[in-house]
C-alpha cells in the first residue's frame, strides 16, 4: 500500500520569529506526523531559518520536527521564492517521499499571468493601468518513482485563504477596515487569485495528461475551499459542468467525498466543521484508491483558540490521509 498525507503545519518556525519555543511545537505536531505513517507526506506553512554567517536559508525547524520519525531519510523537495533563488522566508511548501524524487519544480504563474486589475476603493485612487496581482506562493510538482505503473506527479498546494486581501488605504489596522466596500473589493481580490491558481493547476494537470494519457496523479494541500466552492469545481472539471462527455476521463475526483458526512472536517472555525484540506487524483490513480482518513479527534476550534489560547502549539489543521494499492 502507498499512504499519502496532507497537513498545514502553521507557520511551523524557530524563535524569536517563531512565539513558543520549537520544543512545545513538536510535542504537539510530531504525534500527528508518527499517525499519519506517510509514505508521502505534503508540508504546507514551513517556515525558514538564516543560516548564521551567510545568506542561505536552512528549513532547521522542520528538521527537528523530524527528527527521530521515519520521514528523516526521505527524499525531499521544496519551494523557491518568488524570484527563483533558494528557499522563501514563510509558508514554503516540502513534499517528503519514502521513494526517489526524479524532479521537482514550483509552479507558479507559468501557466497563468498576473491579473492586472485596478483598485476601485483605494486612497488615493491607483494609476489608470493597476497593479498586477501575483499569487502569495507557488504550487510544488514532484515526480516520483514508487516503483509499480507510471511516475507518480504530487502537486502539493496552499491556495489563498478567504481572508481580505490589502487595499491600499482602506485599512485602520491589520484586521480593521475603513469601510464595507474595501473590504468587500479586498475579499473578491482574495477570490480572484484563489480561482486563478486553481486554474493554473488545472492547466498543469492538462498538460500532464497530454504528454501521457494514463499518468497518475495526485492533488493533496491545504486549498482553502469546501467541496463545490469554485476552486475545487476548477479543479476537477466534472462533466456535468462542462457538458461534455468525451471529457469525463480528464475530471478529478476528490477522495475526501468518502469520509462519512459526520467525520468530514479538516478545520473548525466558530463551531463550524469545514473540510479545506483535500486530496484529489485523477482517474487512473482513481482505480488504486481504496480509503481515506481526516485524523480530526484532538482538532480544535481555530476562532476559539487564537482568542483565548495563548500562542497556541499545535496546527488548527487536520491531516489527511489516502491510502492507495
Amino acid at each position: 500500500m502507498m499512504r499519502l498525507a496532507t497537513f498545514n503545519l502553521e507557520s511551523l518556525d524557530l524563535p524569536p520569529k517563531a512565539a513558543r519555543p520549537i520544543e512545545a511545537r513538536i510535542a504537539m505536531l510530531r504525534p500527528e506526523l508518527d499517525r499519519a505513517a506517510a509514505d508521502i507526506l505534503c508540508l504546507q506553512e514551513v517556515n525558514s531559518q538564516h543560516r548564521p554567517g551567510t545568506k542561505q536559508r536552512t528549513l532547521e525547524a522542520l528538521d527537528r520536527l523530524l527528527e527521530g520519525t521515519r520521514y528523516v531519510g526521505y527524499a525531499r523537495a521544496v519551494t523557491t521564492a518568488s524570484d527563483g533563488q533558494g528557499i522563501a522566508d514563510v509558508h514554503n511548501l516540502v513534499t517528503l517521499s519514502r521513494w526517489p524524487i526524479l524532479k521537482s519544480r514550483s509552479v507558479r504563474h507559468e501557466l497563468i499571468p498576473p491579473v492586472r486589475y485596478r483598485a476601485a476603493t483605494a486612497e488615493p485612487s491607483p494609476a489608470a493601468q493597476g497593479e498586477e496581482i501575483k499569487f502569495d506562493r507557488p504550487v510544488l510538482l514532484t515526480e516520483i518513482d514508487t516503483g509499480v505503473g507510471p511516475l507518480l506527479n504530487v502537486i502539493n498546494c496552499h491556495l489563498r485563504a478567504p481572508l481580505a486581501s490589502a487595499i491600499a488605504g482602506q485599512k485602520q489596522s491589520p484586521f480593521v477596515w475603513k469601510s464595507v466596500s474595501g473590504w468587500a473589493e479586498g475579499f473578491c481580490v482574495s477570490s480572484i487569485k484563489r480561482n486563478a491558481q486553481a486554474l493554473e493547476v488545472r492547466l498543469l494537470v492538462d498538460r500532464l495528461l497530454d504528454e501521457r494519457s494514463d499518468a497518475a496523479i495526485v492533488i493533496a494541500g491545504d486549498l482553502n475551499a469546501e467541496d463545490y466552492e469554485s476552486p475545487i469545481r476548477i479543479l476537477i472539471g466534472a462533466e456535468q459542468d462542462t457538458g461534455n462527455g468525451a471529457l469525463a476521463a480528464s475530471s478529478l475526483v476528490a477522495l475526501d467525498r468518502a469520509i462519512p458526512a459526520d467525520r468530514r472536517y479538516s478545520v473548525i472555525h466558530q463551531g463550524r466543521p469545514q473540510m479545506l484540506d483535500h486530496i484529489l487524483c485523477n482517474r487512473a490513480l482513481y482505480g488504486r484508491f481504496r480509503t481515506i482518513e481526516v485524523l480530526n479527534e484532538a482538532l480544535g476550534d481555530e476562532a476559539v483558540g487564537y482568542a483565548r489560547i495563548d500562542r497556541p502549539v499545535g496546527s488548527y489543521h487536520a491531516c489527511v490521509v489516502a491510502e492507495f494499492s
